[in-house]
């Protein structure tokens, strides 16, 4: 009898990671929309940051997993290269690419002091299409797309996504800083 370890570890870390990517996403709409507290706690951006970092880690869980099980056989290149994999080409292609995205928006968000806000911002906001794209991922390539409690879940996180994603775009703006108008007395 062989050993499932590295397979139960692949399946763990995708459905944690897509689980704490949900998370970020959610906390993020949370932060900018500011339905809890104005303004919100520092520690709740504390907590935003560090659970887009753990999301990182555990899609390395997943990689690995998925490179040690014997049973698999995926190769680098599998794992990195959009399109390589001659299992369900197109749902592994999104995990890599989602993936590569989380990457990006990590980095920028480690060096946001350092970025124009711009710069981040447009970075940040594929936060979205990755989490599009790691839900589709997991419903279409994961072991567990055929679990009902699995498909619930990505459909209520889903569905609590696109609503606060709707109410932040209907929220009002905030108001721009009036310039500060120095006046000479002299």
């Amino acid at each position: 009898m062989r050993s499932h370890v590295w397979w139960y570890t692949a399946r763990a870390g995708g459905i944690v990671a897509w689980a704490l990517v949900s998370l970020a996403v959610v906390g993020g709409l949370q932060l900018s929309t500011r339905l809890v507290r104005k303004p919100a706690p520092s520690w709740v951006l504390d907590v935003h940051r560090f659970v887009g970092g753990l999301s990182v880690a555990f899609v390395a869980v997943h990689l690995l997993g998925l490179a040690l099980d014997p049973f698999i056989g995926y190769g680098v290149a599998d794992l990195f290269v959009p399109f390589v994999s001659t299992y369900e080409p197109l749902p592994v292609a999104l995990g890599v690419i989602g993936f590569y995205l989380l990457l990006a928006i990590e980095i920028t968000s480690l060096a946001m002091r350092k970025l124009p806000r711009r710069t981040w911002h447009a970075v940040h906001l594929t936060s979205f299409v990755l989490f599009v794209i790691a839900t589709l991922h997991g419903l279409t390539a994961g072991t567990d797309r055929h679990n009902a409690l699995f498909q619930w879940a990505c459909l209520l996180v889903a569905t609590l996504v696109l609503m606060m994603t709707l109410v932040r775009v209907w929220s009002p703006r905030r108001a721009a800083r009036a310039p500060v108008v120095r006046i000479d007395r002299t």
